[in-house]
């Protein structure tokens, strides 16, 4: 047993991942569940696991092991009586990051997910408590590097695409550098893999070899299923704020829900490491946890959420909508919710996609801040995004500088950053542009340019972080919905002059409604969307609402499109 793992079992739960249990929970528990003895050496549940139980220790000793039977074997944890086994992934229904084992025999309490889930949601208290440890414990593992071991070139576009995606859907990895990483060649004759066929993801003993991002979500049990079938009453094409919103209220209030996202449950704002002006968090709370509460409560009503699955075509036949996925599939839906979001910016500047994934980054969450730990580092951007990923990198970098085109930091940034970067050792370079990048194989320094003066100066970076704002996600609707000069979706009076003529005579468009009968807008994708969480999510159960309108419509007059 290492120290860390005894100081886990020893002192008080200060920070809420290792939580010991009431006697009036655990009678709670009891009641739903089976008592079990358990023996020495025995595995209760191991790494790749597609289902397991919840388990609580009522005597003895249970371990958590990273990469067990592996040379490169890591005791994570030992859990001793009333604490409770499991992570993020027992209630999203992903596979076990990591192995369990009895070190002392005793007793263990094996409670069924499903009756879990009955019990969280009756219990709120017990709920957070369960729901809060497995939060920390989920960055425990990333910041550990457990689970997934992705192995490749930083100069490989597959390595950044899969680094990226493991990255934003919070799974727990380890990145093993083929140009810097001295284990790289060793894993590979290991796995019986050469270095052309890399990347290579190694996960509980199998070797994927370049997966898709598809493959890759399919085997750690994260891809819903988006099936096909006849038309469901709603579609929701995103995952952020507001389509999650929707996806809550629709299916709670009986709505068969499917809910599509390219990439990652929480959209742009699951890239936040912090948000703490959302009503009802005056402690604050980073996007990727709000998605992930999110997402679960959507489960938990019943809507189908797939994640990756991109819609890349949008058509209607007979008051019928199909939304069409990249990999050829069609679903059918009576209504649609188009939450697409929107698109980071990148940066004009020469040479800048040769660091992207390895020194250029994004999103500013704890896989990111761990990679540079101790490094200079510079953001960009002046904006809330750009405000709170500053904050949260400051307690990771070593020198840190803002830099902003504009001429002060409340022009485009909230009064509470602005405030409190000001009395922060951050430097922050007012009216400043980025000119140029500079490194061998990784992000060495900018060159930066003052626009008042033309003075340019360079700038020591071994990250830089981009937050310049975004563009919508509307590819996909391009011909199919009215859109603004600068692609955002039109909804409600700004479609009338988009109309055809019969359309205009039968009914107005409603409040969030497209210039397509049936399909809604909302989030950051609906022009003239304020780009706040808060508003976000309240578009998103709007336009469920707005969708039972319709619904009712159509029930009423079943042979006329509304």
């Amino acid at each position: 047993m290492t120290e860390t793992a005894e100081q886990l079992l020893e002192t008080p739960d200060s920070d809420g991942a290792f939580p010991r249990l009431t006697d009036d929970q655990l009678a709670k528990l009891k009641a739903s569940g089976e008592i079990r003895r358990t023996e020495a050496d025995q595995v209760l549940f191991r790494e790749g696991d597609e289902s397991y139980d919840f388990h609580v220790v009522l005597d003895g000793l249970v371990a958590v092991v990273d990469g067990y039977g592996r040379p490169d074997e890591r005791l994570i944890a030992v859990h001793g009586p009333a604490r409770f086994l499991g992570e993020l992934g027992l209630l999203t229904g992903q596979a076990a990051f990591f192995t369990t084992v009895v070190r002392e025999p005793g007793e263990v309490l094996v409670v069924p997910v499903e009756r879990l889930r009955s019990i969280l949601a009756e219990d709120a208290p017990l709920g957070d408590l369960v729901l809060r440890a497995y939060f920390l414990r989920r960055e425990l593992l990333i910041g550990l590097g457990a689970g997934l071991r992705i192995i490749g070139s930083r100069f490989s576009p597959d390595t950044r695409r899969l680094r990226e995606f493991a990255a934003r859907n919070r799974l727990p990895h380890r990145w093993i550098d083929l140009e810097q990483d001295q284990t790289a060649e060793q894993l590979l004759r290991e796995a019986g893999v050469s270095p052309r066929e890399t990347p290579v993801v190694v996960w509980h003993g199998e070797v994927l070899r370049n997966p898709s991002n598809e493959q890759l979500a399919r085997a750690v049990g994260l891809k819903g299923h988006a099936p096909e079938r006849g038309a469901s009453d709603l579609v929701v094409v995103g995952a952020g704020p507001s389509g999650l919103a929707a996806s809550v209220y629709g299916a709670s209030e009986g709505l068969e829900t499917i809910t599509l996202d390219a990439v990652a449950t929480g959209g742009q704002a699951g890239t936040s490491s912090k948000i703490e002006n959302y009503l009802g968090f005056p402690a604050g709370i980073s996007g990727a946890e709000l998605g992930e509460r999110a997402a679960i409560q959507a489960r938990k009503f019943g809507a189908d959420i797939a994640v990756p699955s991109q819609a890349v075509a949008l058509e209607s036949e007979d008051g019928r909508h199909m939304v069409r996925l990249a990999d050829g599939r069609e679903l059918w839906t009576r209504t649609v919710i188009v939450a697409s979001g929107a698109r980071y910016r990148r940066l004009s500047v020469p040479g800048l996609e040769d660091f992207e994934g390895d020194s250029v980054y994004y999103a500013a969450t704890l896989t990111e801040a761990r990679m540079c730990a101790g490094d200079p580092v510079v953001v960009v951007g002046g904006g809330n995004s750009a405000g709170q990923a500053t904050l949260f990198l400051s307690r990771y970098a070593t020198e840190l500088r803002l830099v902003i085109r504009g001429e002060a930091l409340t022009a485009g940034m909230s009064r509470y950053l602005a405030d409190r970067i000001e009395t922060s050792p951050v430097e922050v370079l007012l009216n400043t542009t980025v000119r140029g990048v500079e490194g061998e194989g990784t992000l060495e320094e900018l060159t930066v340019e003052n626009s008042l003066t033309g003075e340019r100066r360079v700038l020591p970076a071994r990250a830089l972080f981009v937050f310049i704002g975004a563009d919508p996600y509307t590819q996909w609707l391009q011909g199919q919905l009215a859109l603004d000069r600068r692609g955002f979706v039109l909804t409600g009076s700004s479609t009338a002059s988009s109309l055809p003529d019969d359309r205009r005579r039968s009914r107005r468009p409603l409040l969030l409604e497209t210039s397509r009968p049936g399909v809604l807008a909302a989030g950051d994708v609906r022009s003239g969307s304020i780009k706040r969480v808060a508003s976000a999510v309240g578009e998103g159960s709007m336009a469920v609402q707005l969708v039972y309108e319709l619904l009712e419509h159509e029930h009423r007059h079943p042979h006329h499109v509304p």
